[in-house]
């Protein structure tokens, strides 16, 4: 069996300029968040890398939370099976006692996040979550292999929401992977 290569960043200077340049800046917290997705990543090509992260920016702005508004007016916001509203949570926002049970398992928590949802707002946790779920296709049956090749183009990126929430904002959320995935490359991800 052949290791899967380990890719990092060649110019983190580089990239983090133009994250900031597209993002608008970013705290110490977000750009430990960044950090760690890239190193969970780090066996993945750029196309995957530049939409995982465009959809933890868009989801979230790289900071694991709560879902604004706390899903109001949606059914997830009542509570399930587990006694919690089902509202998001993380950097993919997590929704539906399903996708609790899925992460619970996926990660061996031993109904650790049954107990407590919130437990998917820990920043190691949530990048698990955003990892494993678009790696496998966990959310929605989809995953980026399906969607993202090595190199992404704005079409795949538009397609590839239909991992996360169907087509919900795709096409943004494509312009920002477009604008992520020219980052990383200023950034030698290899």
């Amino acid at each position: 069996m052949t290791a899967k290569p380990r890719r990092a960043l060649a110019n983190p200077a580089a990239f983090f300029a133009s994250l900031r340049s597209i993002t608008g800046g970013l705290d110490q917290k977000q750009v430990n968040i960044v950090n760690a997705i890239m190193a969970s990543a780090a066996a993945w090509p750029v196309g995957w890398l530049a939409y995982a992260l465009a959809t933890a920016w868009h989801e979230a702005r790289f900071e694991p939370q709560r879902e604004w508004g706390l899903g109001k007016g949606k059914p997830y916001a009542a509570p399930g099976k587990y006694g919690q509203p089902q509202y998001g949570r993380g950097l993919v926002q997590l929704t539906w006692d399903r996708n609790y049970e899925w992460a619970d398992g996926a990660l061996g928590l031993n109904g650790a996040l049954l107990r407590n949802f919130d437990l998917a707002l820990d920043p190691v946790l949530s990048v698990r979550i955003l990892i494993k779920g678009m790696e496998d296709g966990a959310f929605t049956g989809r995953s980026l292999s399906r969607h993202v090749s090595n190199i992404g183009t704005h079409e795949q990126f538009v397609q590839a929401r239909r991992i996360i929430n169907g087509t919900d904002r795709a096409a943004d959320i494509a312009t920002i992977a477009d604008k992520i995935q020219a980052a990383l490359i200023r950034g030698r991800w290899a």
